[in-house]
């Protein structure tokens, strides 16, 4: 009231308005993650979409490619029965269904360990990537090569490889999941046993005479694409499979941090330390008396 020298305390901020807070700032995240990985996927899937135009429109000059590199590999297998042999077990034991089983198995070690995220994220991009591999075989429909004295024979398809597809899906997966968790020479072997196993199984595909080149530089290109697009999406920071996620720490050891956690926060700050609320004013600090002494 007028003349009674009171100060009108201040009034806290909405705090509808200090809730929405943290759930805009968590959604800017995820819209920034969702908009890199859209990125990274379009970036890496125009050569796909260049390879899938010169397929359909049958350019002579693809064609070329392709059937010349399949006519030289084959006679080549057919000169060496004992390759042929290796690469139709290569094929075997690549198999798609057999790397969805690998990471299944990953999965189950990460989600007992407590990186339940990197788990959700191994088993949902090969999933998307075997998804992906069925439906663009089905779209394209393009014929496998034929021979008149085929080393092997597949049914299906064959624009893009599936082979080349997974194998690339897995590899990339292996490479994220345990790049962060080694260093220097052991980056430098994962990395060399990725790109071999991957260029492994696409030679094997074009050698045995199932594929063409340009499938499998689609596989190629499809699988690395996903691996980025939904790597991007589930934040690649926090794919660590060494550290439980902060949600699903070890309760024998409370106190350990995971990487991926953050700082500690304090779980009971004091009142006036909370969001929204102005301090409390402090005691003013007493004045020194020119005389000596304080006031």
């Amino acid at each position: 009231m007028p003349g009674t020298g009171c100060a009108v305390p201040p009034l806290d901020p909405d705090p509808q308005s200090t809730r929405s807070a943290p759930a805009a700032t968590a959604a800017r995240r995820i819209g920034g993650r969702v908009a890199l990985g859209a990125a990274a996927a379009v970036l890496v899937a125009v050569p796909f979409t260049l390879l899938t135009v010169l397929v359909l429109a049958k350019s002579p000059g693809l064609a070329r490619l392709d059937l010349g590199a399949a006519d030289r590999l084959h006679s080549v297998v057919l000169q060496r029965p004992g390759l042929g042999t290796a690469l139709v077990w290569v094929g075997r034991v690549t198999e798609p269904w057999w790397l969805r089983a690998l990471t299944l198995v990953a999965a189950v070690l990460l989600w007992r360990r407590g990186a339940r995220r990197a788990a959700g994220w191994a088993l949902g991009t090969m999933a998307v990537a075997g998804l992906l591999s069925v439906v663009l075989k089905t779209l394209v429909s393009r014929t496998r090569p034929a021979f008149t004295d085929p080393v092997t024979v597949a049914g299906g398809y064959s624009f893009p490889s599936g082979h080349a597809l997974n194998s690339m899906a897995f590899a990339a997966c292996a490479v994220v999941l345990l790049h962060p968790v080694l260093s220097g020479r052991g980056r430098a072997v994962l990395w060399a046993l990725a790109a071999g196993f991957v260029l492994l199984v696409g030679f094997d595909r074009v050698a045995l005479g199932v594929h063409y080149v340009s499938d499998v530089l689609a596989g190629w290109t499809v699988g690395l694409a996903t691996v980025l697009a939904t790597a991007a999406m589930f934040d690649r920071g926090r794919l660590r499979p060494l550290t439980p996620d902060p949600e699903h720490r070890d309760p024998e050891h409370p106190d350990e941090t995971p990487l991926s956690a953050g700082p500690a926060l304090d779980p009971d700050p004091e009142p006036d330390a909370r969001p929204g609320r102005r301090p409390a004013p402090s005691e003013p600090a007493p004045r020194a008396d020119p005389r000596g002494g304080s006031r």
